[in-house]
Formats: C-alpha cells, sequence, structure tokens
C-alpha cells in the first residue's frame, strides 16, 4: 500500500525524499527514511518514477521524484482496484455480506 500512496503523493508535484517521509507520517503511516528510499529507489528502477537534482536554499542538492507514465498508469490501476476492494470489504463489515 505504501508504494501507491507514494505514487499519490507524486501525482501532482515532484517532492523530494524527506517531504515524503513526513506527509506519510502525519497521515498516520508508518514511513522513514529506512523505508522510502529503498522504495523510491526501486519505483525508479521499475521506471514508475523518475528522478532530478535540484539546489537546496538550506544545504546540499536534493534528489527530486516525479510520476512517469507508466507510474500514473499504475497508480490509475491500483485506484480501480482499491475502490472495488473498499467496496467488498465495507460491504462486509456494514453486515451485509452474503452467506
Amino acid at each position: 500500500m505504501l508504494e501507491h500512496c507514494v505514487l499519490a503523493l507524486l501525482q501532482d508535484d515532484e517532492r523530494y525524499g524527506y517531504d515524503l517521509v513526513t506527509e506519510l507520517s502525519e497521515a498516520g503511516l508508518l514511513a522513514s527514511e529506512g523505508t522510502i528510499y529503498p522504495l523510491l529507489s526501486r519505483l525508479r528502477k521499475e521506471e514508475l518514477v523518475r528522478t532530478s537534482w535540484q539546489e537546496s536554499p538550506s544545504g546540499p542538492p536534493r534528489r527530486y521524484y516525479s510520476l512517469t507514465d507508466r507510474g500514473r498508469s499504475a497508480l490509475a490501476d491500483f485506484t480501480t482496484s482499491w475502490t472495488d476492494f473498499r467496496t467488498s470489504v465495507d460491504h462486509i463489515l456494514l453486515g451485509r455480506g452474503t452467506r
């Protein structure tokens, strides 16, 4: 799930890794630098995200991540699957499961 949350955070704007860690943590998801950076590396290798280096006003350059077309497609596929899954689980949790 974390992978797709990262893709969702990148859908509108590029971000650097620590920014992603902060936003995911604020949303209540377990996210540490030790979790996010390997995930971002894997997403880059799978060509779901691209990277660029940008100067930082407060230190060394930062690596920014943005979605590729392939990443947008993966996010769209997941969003459809998640919606169907959530609907099914809600149906059962609300006591409308079939017997």
